[in-house]
């Protein structure tokens, strides 16, 4: 398995030592059980075993995201797909999206030829963070600052359609992919990921480059992008939590 740094995991961290605390139930919409979970994902080896928890004010902020909704968007509701996930999850679905990525090739793992396998990988790694336990290098979703949203529609009983799916391993996932289509049905899903992104930046969360359902806040991720934006030398405030 090949292993590409990613910018931010350069970003020195001062872990603040606040405990993760359970994301509200009643103002957030959460899928039962989670995805992860319904593969077989191993939360029983960890001792927060529910992946709705963050970081004590990284959920404050998330509060604050779903009121700047409801202020604009009544019918709107945040779904919350994922947040804290300890390594054993991380490492089991980089494992995962491996897997699926050799399924969609059509040949098998013993077929594949060492640059195949490493290709493979990179594509798995554009999206997933290595499983590291090395406490410079954590994960984002490992240090309870990250989580993963999209909106739900309590009028319609459903998610809003975003265009993709949260994890889809394909360029539809970078935020801004839309933006320039002359599709008004394309057109609506990028509407709908800036109604997204404009509640959580104004939260004080910032986006993924990549990814538009990603958001952190004080991670190492959020430190590099908020160090690129504003030329500063900001450092991270949580990482691994275990």
């Amino acid at each position: 398995m090949t292993s590409t740094e990613k910018p931010y995991q350069k970003i020195p961290i001062q872990d603040c030592g606040e405990l993760l605390t359970p994301i509200p139930s009643e103002m957030f919409i959460f899928e039962s059980p989670h995805p992860y979970q319904k593969l077989g994902a191993p939360y029983q080896l960890s001792p927060v075993s529910s992946p709705y928890y963050l970081r004590e004010k990284v959920g404050d902020r998330l509060i604050n995201a779903h009121q700047y909704l409801q202020a604009e968007y009544p019918h709107l509701r945040i779904l919350v797909f994922d947040a804290y996930r300890p390594i054993e999850v991380q490492q089991f679905m980089v494992d995962y999206a491996f897997q699926q990525q050799l399924k969609a090739t059509g040949l098998t793992l013993e077929l594949l030829s060492e640059q195949q396998r490493q290709q493979l990988w990179q594509e798995v790694y554009k999206f997933w963070a290595i499983p590291s336990r090395d406490p410079a290098t954590p994960p984002p979703h490992s240090t309870g600052a990250a989580v993963d949203v999209t909106l739900f529609d309590m009028v319609t009983v459903s998610a809003v359609n975003m265009g993709s799916d949260i994890d889809e391993i394909s360029s539809r996932s970078q935020p801004d992919y839309f933006a320039e289509s002359s599709e008004m049905t394309e057109l609506e899903y990028h509407r709908n990921r800036q109604i997204l992104k404009q509640v959580m930046t104004r939260a004080g969360f910032l986006q993924h480059l990549h990814e538009w359902w990603h958001f952190s806040y004080g991670d190492q991720m959020w430190a590099w992008l908020h160090n690129r934006q504003n030329n500063t030398a900001a450092i991270a405030s949580y990482g691994l939590y275990s």
